[in-house]
């Protein structure tokens, strides 16, 4: 038994957090809730029952010999795979900071220097502008924050 092999087993029993599968060898394991379908399953006995032979994948072994296994990796096909593999931005994607309304956008002219494609640029590069937009903002926030208390900063 190695992990990685996609194996046909016969479903022993249902609880509440998985389902036992006995597989060939004589050998059993244990498919999780989360890894029955794609979708969110609230109750396994909707997609399988007791006595149904199922496709599974071994998905672990752990030190105390049992096995991991899941259906859903077991029916996935290679498109699905490469779309799961890709990194995930949460749904958002990083935007250029927009200029706000009265915000000095100046300093000295950059004479020579073109904009470098972001895709570019090494990760100091990146981290030294992303410090200094922060600093700006910070530097901001604590100026429009003493102006509207009134505080000032003693020497």
């Amino acid at each position: 038994m190695v992990v990685g092999a996609v194996l046909e087993g016969k479903v022993t029993g249902i609880t509440g957090f998985g389902a036992f599968v006995s597989l060939p060898e004589g050998k059993s394991g244990m498919v999780h809730i989360s890894e029955v379908a794609n979708s969110f399953v609230s109750d396994i006995k909707e997609f399988i029952k007791e006595g149904d032979t199922v496709r599974v994948k071994v998905i672990g072994i752990d030190d105390a010999g049992r096995i991991n296994l899941s259906i859903k990796r077991a029916q996935e096909n290679p498109a699905q795979r490469e779309q799961q593999a890709a990194p995930r931005s949460g749904g958002f994607e990083r935007r250029a900071p927009r200029p706000r309304q009265g915000q000095f956008q100046g300093g000295r002219p950059q004479q020579g220097k073109q904009p470098r494609d972001p895709a570019s640029l090494t990760f100091e590069d990146k981290l030294k502008m992303f410090m200094a937009d922060s600093e700006s903002r910070m530097a901001d926030i604590r100026h429009n924050t003493d102006r509207k208390s009134g505080s000032r900063r003693r020497k």
